[in-house]
């Protein structure tokens, strides 16, 4: 699983690709008069404000626990994060089909699309730095999982807003390549309204696409699938418990705590021997998973 500090040298990655891009698309869509380069400047601003929501949500995460919220902040990155969905699909999405119907109505002619060509060139590059340095990221927390398997699994919500950000900054660039090669090669304003709407359809679908994975995060979910399975196998392999009947997890941002309701090796063991032997699984626990900050543990003999 990828850490706190490489999730915030992706996002400073995205952060600085995105406001280079931006100033080179604003510059090209000015002299230019393209939609599709209109729609691509206003997706890479948007996507400069969504990093820098990123960061303070990190920021505010990060706060210890306090009396009126025990468990500290973690889940405040979750809250941050469904704001930069729908920045994505209200600034960047709606804009962009607004401006395609836009030039779809009224038209209007391409003046030096070669810059626009080399602007959208440049874009892609940068973009595909910044693409990746979070495949990295995203290739360490996925391990052998598909990319599909671990975007809809994943608990952490900036990678998978930035992997969401990347892959529609790049598909975005590649439209908006050939909306105007189609518009220079036919001197047909339609492509460039056309794929001005392609952009903002786009930017709504992964929009609703990373919106829906938060809004899980949101409401509370367990870790990873696999590792809660992981935790659950350590716990059992443990001298001091012979079988768990209940195991609750909460991904709480970086943070995790569990719930394990189990039956002790020795039942007609002391209170105090008990504790001794719950304190070394919970110790052990921590040890082999870092990100696990609370444990409550319930000795029991029966479900």
């Amino acid at each position: 699983m990828a850490g706190k500090g490489d999730s915030l040298r992706t996002i400073f990655f995205a952060l600085g690709a995105n406001f280079a891009i931006f100033v080179a698309k604003a510059v090209a869509a000015w002299m230019t008069g393209s939609g599709a380069m209109l729609a691509e400047a206003v997706h890479s601003l948007a996507d400069c404000g969504n990093q820098g929501l990123l960061l303070f949500g990190m920021k505010r995460a990060a706060r210890p626990p306090s009396p009126n919220h025990p468990l500290g902040y973690g889940k405040e990155i979750y809250f941050w994060s469904f704001l930069v969905a729908l920045m994505l699909f209200s600034v960047g999405g709606v804009f962009s089909l607004y401006e395609g119907w836009h030039k779809l109505e009224q038209g209007a002619p391409l003046t030096q699309p070669w810059i626009a060509i080399g602007v959208l060139v440049f874009g892609i590059v940068a973009e595909s730095i910044s693409m990746r340095a979070c495949m990295v990221e995203v290739n360490k927390a996925r391990g052998e999982l598909s990319l599909w398997r671990w975007f809809r699994t994943s608990r952490q919500a900036e990678l998978v807003v930035i992997f969401g950000e990347d892959l529609a900054a790049l598909l975005g660039l590649v439209f908006a390549l050939l909306a105007i090669g189609l518009t220079m090669l036919t001197g047909n304003e339609l492509y460039d309204a056309l794929g001005t709407m392609m952009i903002g359809f786009l930017l709504v679908l992964v929009a609703q696409g990373i919106a829906r994975q938060i809004k899980g995060m949101l409401i509370g979910q367990s870790v990873e699938p696999g590792k809660r399975q992981a935790i659950r196998e350590f716990l059992l392999a443990r001298p001091e418990i012979k079988g768990i009947f209940n195991l609750i997890t909460l991904q709480l941002g970086n943070e995790i705590m569990v719930a394990v309701q189990a039956e002790m090796q020795d039942p007609e063991a002391t209170i105090a021997d008990t504790i001794t032997r719950m304190n070394a699984s919970e110790a052990a626990l921590k040890v082999a998973f870092p990100d696990v900050k609370w444990i409550f543990f319930e000795p029991d003999d029966s479900p």
